[in-house]
């Protein structure tokens, strides 16, 4: 029974999810109370074990560092930086936030990365008179993909690594990051082709943005220096992460921290918290909770064990199921209880006398990954950028999303899946 009104919970809060009459926030946080009212979950047990707070304190920090060092107009800076280099072309704009974001989503985090780039891509989209939601749209999709190709640049791929001693920071670069270039240049053929029509800027626009001087927008150049500083030594905290043997959390948490104790006189506290969205945050602890009734009441569980008995231990087939069915349940739940439940299903395997697992960690890894930009749940970096739009009031619905990462996601896996069959199952 509790399985069954467990299920029916998280459709009706998804459903209205999508539905958007509603705020996302709302209905999640209100699925995930129904779950504890209906005995599912209890709250020590959904404050524990469910809700990720590790991912709710990253964004938060990271939010405090984007929020005060926006005020020193360092991003502006840079975006008009970047904009002239293209000399005010869209299409080629497009291109170089979406490999920026790239690259920053696989040395830093996908959750990092964008809270630093879409204030860029809102300054940029405003000064050439644009609409940001082609910008936003693939840089969502570049930081699902991007964070794929480290050990650090998505949790699933952290969460297998912890696990897997011998799947270091250079193993995920050296087996993940040649598909995911691949995938990543696909993807942009296609997202260029998509919006060469939509994206045109006038002559007009152009010649006022090359007039433009970049430092012209550098303010308050104390909070600047400030600001910028403490970004990179958290930036190189997050690259430096697997040598400080420290959590992500506890580098972004330290760099806020500081950097609200060094601006205090320049910006106040009260008008940094103002700042956060809010709304975001608690959207990810209801989803957390609603996906931790599932687990709870043991449907994810059931998914992934019952993958090992479908496939009988059959090494490429369990390979290529894995890939699928992780890349598909990650466009709806959250990727990392997922992951959670599949780590020891992949263990087992040993019972059955298979010795090499890495084919179905790298399977596991590119399917959880790239499955998030299935939907505009399915990753953490999709709902922030969803919610800064709504905030910017250039917001994009489910279905919008769901239009042009559908394909994304369903592309991503058959290169995948032609990757790990060629590179690792062919001579199996």
């Amino acid at each position: 029974m509790d399985l069954i009104l467990t299920f029916i919970v998280f459709v009706i809060s998804y459903v209205f999810i999508i539905s958007e009459r509603y705020n996302r926030a709302l209905v999640a946080c209100l699925g995930g109370v129904v779950m504890l009212f209906v005995g599912v979950l209890d709250l020590n047990t959904a404050f524990i074990e469910h809700i990720d707070w590790h991912t709710i304190v990253l964004l938060l920090s990271m939010m405090i560092l984007v929020s005060i060092t926006s005020q020193s107009g360092f991003f502006e800076y840079v975006a008009i930086t970047l904009a002239k280099f293209v000399h005010g072309r869209p299409l080629p704009l497009l291109i170089v936030i979406s490999t920026l974001t790239a690259i920053g989503s696989a040395f830093l985090n996908n959750v990092t990365t964008v809270l630093l780039v879409v204030p860029i891509v809102f300054t940029l989209t405003h000064l050439l008179k644009i609409s940001a939601i082609p910008y936003l749209l693939a840089t969502i999709l570049a930081s699902n993909i991007g964070g794929t190709a480290t050990l650090i640049g998505d949790p699933p791929n952290l969460m297998i690594g912890q696990a897997v001693e011998h799947l270091t920071f250079n193993a995920f670069l050296i087996h993940l990051g040649p598909v995911v270039i691949f995938i990543f240049l696909v993807i942009m053929a296609w997202v260029t082709f998509l919006y060469r029509g939509q994206l045109t800027v006038s002559q007009k626009e152009r010649d006022a943005l090359m007039k433009l001087n970049p430092h012209d927008f550098l303010k308050r150049r104390t909070l600047l220096l400030k600001s910028v500083a403490v970004l990179f030594i958290t930036t190189a905290g997050f690259l430096l992460q697997p040598l400080l043997s420290v959590e992500l959390t506890s580098v972004g948490m330290a760099g806020a921290l500081l950097l609200m104790f060094l601006t205090h006189e320049e910006q106040r506290t009260e008008e940094v918290f103002q700042s956060i969205e809010w709304v975001t945050l608690f959207f990810f602890v209801g989803l957390f909770m609603l996906v931790g009734g599932l687990k709870e009441v043991g449907i994810i569980d059931q998914i992934a064990s019952s993958i090992i008995h479908y496939t009988e231990g059959d090494v490429p087939k369990t390979a290529m199921l894995i890939l699928w069915v992780s890349g598909f349940l990650s466009g709806f739940v959250d990727n990392i209880p997922f992951v959670a439940a599949m780590i020891p299903v992949i263990f087992e395997f040993q019972e059955y006398g298979v010795t090499e697992l890495d084919p179905l960690w790298w399977a596991l890894a590119l399917g959880a990954c790239l499955g998030g930009n299935g939907t505009l749940i399915g990753a953490s970096s999709n709902v922030i950028v969803a919610g800064l739009a709504v905030k910017e009031k250039q917001p994009f619905s489910y279905v919008d999303f769901l239009k042009i990462g559908a394909p994304v996601a369903f592309v991503s896996f058959v290169i995948s899946s032609f990757y790990i069959y060629f590179r690792y199952l062919i001579f199996l």
